[in-house]
């Protein structure tokens, strides 16, 4: 799991950093500051204006992108050689899986990146003479860079956070002028089939279920397949023990389903594979009777051998033990497809304490699978910085004490806290769709409830900053302080979710027939209802697979309000160095606090650009959450939080929240809403959960879902791209050296055409 950046900074389970992209001025006839823009409009695809330009603004790429480094190199220096080569191996293998994060983002992605690539080669180092050459201009020129950094740094043509489609700011001709400077770029444009700039299919716009109209390559070639044959092959699956998480679904013509399964080798394993030799099953009754599920080896095969063989590599180079039986689990998993491995990895991970160079590599987050149960690539290398992880530390000591002040008794929660690694990390590197700002994992129940769990707060991500970055919805009066301690209260909000709300709660559940991890003769009183609590988890379910789609977006909610109500707890402010323990909402302490609170209410406020008024769905299970907290806000007692403006069309909308309630009205609200989601996921009461979820995260067209989306569309900020660096070894001597790269779009370009990924 992770917690995103913020919109913007101090705007997987993993917390991701996010922020969002500006609009689309020139298109809207309104003068350009970048560059004049107003040109290309007559040559825009007409196809496009369907829709109003309000609603087109939000589909083109950032203009431009803000583009900030990684910063790594003092970090990296300090290493030892052998941990530099064990770095370089991992780097190595996650970024071999870049082209299966393009395959599951669309179909066009890794034709898209290929033709980048291509250009890149082709202008070598000199964009403007190419440019030239082909008779492109400098408007033109920037339309181009400025979609190739944005997709380079989503690792496809849909955004990581929202996943909506972009699209360049010019006409498909500027593209295919570029191409005419390169045979193989040509080649790779015409494999995309116009589909850079296609926007004639509103639902395409965005990812998502194909039966709903929308885009998803989980389910390649199955134009037909439904959420409810997705369902029924899911509870196949947990029937049989099979874990879906490197898996796609493909139906074929005859309606039978093929289970592709990621690993280097083409065909069953020798010893079989993760439920026996069988591969082909005949379903007997429900909605599948009759038809076959076969079991097919060898998805992104070529990737998978290259990943294999540089985890091999950074197996050689471990520096204990568990290291190297996390990696050699790894290679098994990758090597034959099987997520019992994977598994293996991960208790492995949990017992590597300490180490000076951190990883995880797999198939991990599954938000964008629109079923919420296939995983995302990715992997990452990342070097301990110790100063940092020493205050993080203490807040893991401190947990056992603070995780009792939330709203449940001892019922709900783990017998014992197993108190985890929480590091502070500077990213080496990250190859997925987006960088987290916090990452909590593993994302395995079982793991989680009886072995324990990591918690990593990414540092110079939280730290990157972009220039000139504006701040709307702040009242003026609240500036200072907001500008001053929202970085502060962002690592303490990163902490307090990842550890305390991530790491809390107990599932009740029936561990096997007749067995359960509580007592099932006198059931624990439900806070809620009052009442003994009347459902829990049967044998063989999960969290993921009882809630389903909803999971991501209820989970990330739930542990943020652990972090909005423990964060009123100046004991756990003192840990991150503010205050000395003393409740005093008027002192530093209570300024991070403030800037804690008012920095929820903006992300609530912004995140409702990932609300689709097409489909009336949210995009985004963060912002999704985001918005319930901030709703729970303005529904507290006491006038807590409120939206004022003066105007008509909401273009002088601010945030007003009162510091003095916070810690009345404000953290009761929170106490209330966090209760009842605890209570519901804890008991699996998925009817009571799902529907209360849902009404707080509801948007609706009338007020919210048009006035208020409008001006936050108006307002939205670029999204940040990262330039990360490159690590290159010398096989004759063993050292590793490091390359960095401009933070320039031209940078962005580099940095991956050097990847030769």
């Amino acid at each position: 799991m992770r917690l995103p950046i913020r919109a913007p900074l101090p705007s997987r389970g993993l917390l991701r950093l996010t922020c969002s992209a500006p609009i689309a001025r020139p298109l809207l006839g309104r003068p350009s500051t970048n560059f004049k823009f107003a040109r290309l409009l007559p040559l825009l695809p007409h196809r496009l204006f369907n829709m109003n330009a309000q609603e087109l603004s939000q589909y083109y790429a950032d203009a431009p992108p803000a583009v900030v480094r990684l910063e790594i190199e003092k970090h990296f220096n300090a290493l030892t050689d052998k941990q530099k080569r064990y770095a370089h191996f991992i780097s190595q293998a996650s970024f071999a899986g870049n082209r299966i994060v393009l395959r599951q983002v669309s179909p066009e992605s890794e034709s898209i990146y290929d033709f980048i690539i291509a250009l890149h080669k082709a202008a070598g180092g000199d964009w403007k003479g190419l440019a030239q050459k082909v008779g492109v201009d400098e408007a033109g020129l920037s339309a181009f860079l400025q979609y190739a950094a944005q997709f380079l740094g989503n690792a496809g043509n849909y955004k990581s956070f929202g996943d909506s489609k972009f699209i360049p700011r010019c006409d498909q001709s500027i593209f295919t002028a570029l191409a005419s400077a390169s045979p193989t770029a040509e080649k790779h444009l015409k494999a995309t089939n116009g589909a850079i700039f296609s926007a004639d299919k509103p639902g395409l716009l965005h990812l998502g279920f194909t039966d709903e109209g929308h885009l998803t390559t989980y389910y390649p070639d199955s134009p037909s397949i439904t959420k409810d044959e997705i369902d029924a092959v899911a509870k196949w699956m947990q029937a049989q023990g099979l874990l879906p998480e490197n898996t796609r679904l493909r139906k074929t013509e005859n309606g039978d389903f093929e289970l592709l399964i990621a690993s280097a080798i083409t065909s069953l394993p020798a010893d079989g594979g993760d439920i026996g030799k069988e591969t082909e099953f005949i379903i007997q009754d429900g909605l599948l009777a009759n038809k076959t599920i076969r079991l097919v080896y060898g998805d992104y095969s070529k990737e998978m051998a290259e990943i294999t063989q540089n985890i091999k590599k950074a197996t050689e180079n471990a520096e204990n033990e568990t290291q190297a039986k996390m990696h050699t689990a790894y290679a098994k998993s990758f090597e034959e497809g099987s997520l019992l491995a994977f598994k293996d990895s991960q208790r492995y991970w949990v017992k590597d304490q300490g180490p000076m160079v951190e990883s995880n590599i797999g198939f991990i987050e599954t938000y964008r699978d629109p079923a919420g149960v296939r995983g995302e690539w990715e992997g990452f290398a990342a070097v301990v910085n110790q100063e940092r992880t020493r205050a993080f530390g203490e807040l893991v000591r401190s947990a056992p004490s603070l995780i009792p002040l939330l709203p449940w008794s001892k019922d709900f929660e783990k017998d014992k806290f197993l108190s985890p690694d929480f590091t502070s990390l500077e990213v080496l590197t990250f190859c997925g769709s987006g960088i987290p700002a916090g990452i909590n994992i593993p994302n395995y129940d079982d793991i989680r409830q009886l072995e324990g769990f990591k918690n990593v707060s990414l540092g110079n991500v939280l730290s990157a900053k972009a220039p000139d970055e504006k701040i709307p919805f702040i009242a003026e009066s609240d500036l200072e302080v907001y500008k001053k301690y929202r970085d502060a209260s962002f690592e303490v909000q990163v902490g307090l979710h990842e550890l305390t709300g991530h790491g809390c709660g107990k599932l009740l559940q029936e561990t096997a027939p007749g067995q359960y991890n509580f007592d099932v003769a006198n059931p624990p009183v439900s806070p809620v209802t009052g009442k003994p609590i009347t459902t829990w988890y049967k044998p063989g379910q999960t969290w993921g697979s009882v809630f389903g789609g909803l999971a991501g977006a209820y989970e990330e909610c739930r542990a943020e309000l652990v972090a909005m109500h423990l964060s009123c707890e100046f004991s756990a402010l003192k840990i991150f160095g503010f205050g000395d323990g003393t409740t005093d909402i008027d002192g530093e302490a209570g300024d991070v606090l403030y800037a804690s609170y008012l920095s929820m209410a903006r992300a609530g406020l912004t995140s409702i650009e990932f609300w689709d008024p097409k489909s009336q769905k949210w995009g985004q299970p963060h912002c999704q959450a985001r918005f319930a907290i901030l709703k729970s806000f303005l529904e507290a007692e006491d006038g807590f939080c409120k939206l004022e403006y003066k105007n008509e069309d909401l273009s002088d909308l601010v945030i007003h929240l009162d510091r003095s309630k916070i810690l009345t009205s404000g953290r009761k609200a929170v106490g209330d809403f966090l209760q009842k989601l605890h209570i519901y996921k804890s008991t699996a009461d998925v009817n009571a959960g799902s529907r209360f979820f849902t009404e707080m995260s509801n948007v609706g067209l009338e007020y919210w879902g048009t006035k208020v989306r409008d001006v936050v569309l108006k307002n939205k900020q670029p999204r940040k791209v990262f330039v990360q660096a490159n690590t290159y070894l010398d096989e004759k001597t063993g050292e590793v050296t490091i390359k960095h790269y401009e933070p320039t779009l031209e940078g962005v370009i580099e940095s991956w055409a050097d990847r030769e990924v």
